[in-house]
């Protein structure tokens, strides 16, 4: 089975339980303006994000007194993919990596420790990612910050996350994000690494100064109090103002349990376009326009749904061993020897160009369930918890019901109709849904489900996946 490979996506100790997602079409900001100034020349940065969308200039924190003397303070994921900080106004200065993050699985953890009085113009702003400091920079202009230089931060000016005045908003996730007001802290204070070499998160001990907060996003209010969703929890009450983000955008996908999403570098012929978090596609108008999972397995017994929110009768949803394969011949899902899908128009069961099974079709509005069972090598199609083939996903080694599958790394496949050109939007739950559940099922501990997963069936995520590595 697959695993992201870069962040720290288990835990062994101090567990995160939220985190918020940030669609950018939806142009989602959190601000709150300090009612008096705090320290402007030293103060620290930790967050952990997951991004989304790649190639585009993306803000994890702005402020901009806009004014004489305004030394602006940007954390930033520029077009380019490089970790960006900006700062200065007049002629604005940046610190720009080399390295690149475009991995769309990993959470990353960042954090940026900034002391303008420090004599040597190196350690006036200084970078980690993952608990190791970035030392290679494309763009390094620290030595035009002078010392004791006041920073626009814990002014009485718009502190932002997400969004460069009326652009460059987050599309992505972002948790566990402390701002600590009048300290450069180590990046150790906020994580460590575990007995496997992998960077985890630790609880966080220090105070906060005047002007820091901590954000959790375990809230699910839209007001700028201990109820929203950008509450801050640091004792401090610096609360965040949320805009255009909802009850919705709370997920459970965190840096120590991450969910699968759909892979926006993945097979997306005929230019499928990906949304909150990757977990909604438009088939745009195309066939065999499509997506796929993050994250595959070969072992265990695994439930995601897939609701249809526009135009379900060009979509089919399936899986495939080989995914690539798909790609490279422009073949829809159940069109080859190593892939199984449920076509909305028909409701046909297809596996290898032929009909397995003619069940119920689909409309908008519905739910599928998609039960795997690779313990015994049988795929499970329902709509709305109805398995077609009078499926019954615990019946074992029996099948009964199942669409009998070879042994292989399985990955989830959806996408347009084979036969159809129409667009169709559907929004995929791995756990993490976009849309609201009106029952909230869990697999025993994971998840957010419309429907019960089926017994012994697990939520594609990297605490259930450890149990089978």
């Amino acid at each position: 089975m697959v695993f992201p490979i870069a962040g720290g996506n288990e835990s062994k100790g101090y567990e995160i339980s939220n985190s918020l997602r940030f669609n950018d079409g939806d142009s989602p900001k959190l601000e709150f303006t300090p009612s008096s100034t705090g320290n402007r020349r030293t103060f620290t940065f930790s967050f952990w994000f997951k991004r989304s969308t790649l190639g585009a200039s993306q803000y994890f924190f702005y402020t901009d007194n806009n004014g004489s003397g305004s030394t602006d303070f940007l954390i930033y994921m520029g077009s380019n993919d490089k970790f960006s900080i900006g700062f200065l106004d007049s002629s604005q200065k940046y610190l720009v990596t080399n390295r690149l993050f475009r991995d769309p699985s990993a959470w990353y953890h960042a954090v940026v420790a900034v002391d303008t009085t420090q004599s040597t113009a190196s350690n006036r702003i200084k970078v980690y990612i993952n608990g190791v400091e970035e030392t290679s920079f494309g763009t390094d202009n620290r030595s035009d910050l002078g010392q004791n230089t006041e920073l626009d931060f814990s002014r009485q000016a718009v502190h932002r996350i997400s969004g460069y005045s009326s652009t460059a908003y987050l599309d992505g996730y972002l948790t566990e994000y402390h701002v600590v007001d009048g300290t450069a802290k180590a990046q150790t204070d906020f994580g460590e690494f575990d007995d496997n070499g992998v960077w985890i998160p630790k609880k966080y001990t220090g105070t906060y100064g005047t002007n820091g907060f901590y954000l959790e996003f375990k809230q699910t209010g839209t007001s700028a109090n201990s109820s929203g969703i950008g509450a801050d929890t640091s004792g401090n009450d610096n609360h965040f103002t949320p805009t255009n983000l909802a009850a919705t955008d709370i997920t459970e996908d965190t840096c120590t349990n991450s969910f699968a999403t759909l892979n926006p570098l993945g097979y997306t012929s005929g230019g499928a376009n990906y949304s909150e978090g990757n977990v909604k596609i438009n088939t745009n108008d195309a066939t065999r326009s499509a997506g796929v999972s993050t994250i595959g397995v070969s072992s265990g017994k695994w439930y995601w749904e897939i609701k249809h929110t526009s135009g379900a009768s060009n979509s089919q949803v399936g899986i495939s061993y080989d995914p690539q394969e798909l790609a490279r011949t422009t073949t829809s899902v159940g069109e080859t020897s190593d892939s199984w899908s449920y076509v909305a128009a028909d409701g046909d069961i297809r596996h290898d160009a032929a009909d397995l099974h003619s069940g119920s079709a689909f409309s908008d509005g519905d739910i599928m369930n998609i039960a795997l069972d690779l313990d015994n090598n049988y795929v499970y199609f329902g709509k709305n918890n109805t398995y077609q083939n009078s499926g019954n996903p615990t019946s074992g080694s029996s099948g009964t019901g199942g669409f009998a599958l070879d042994a292989g790394e399985t990955y989830f496949y959806i996408g347009g109709d084979r036969t159809t050109g129409g667009g169709a939007t559907q929004e995929v739950n791995f756990g993490n849904p976009s849309f609201s559940i009106s029952s909230g099922n869990t697999d025993g501990k994971y998840g957010n489900f419309e429907y019960a997963p089926p017994s012994g069936y697990y939520a594609l995520c990297t605490k259930r996946l450890a149990e089978f590595g």
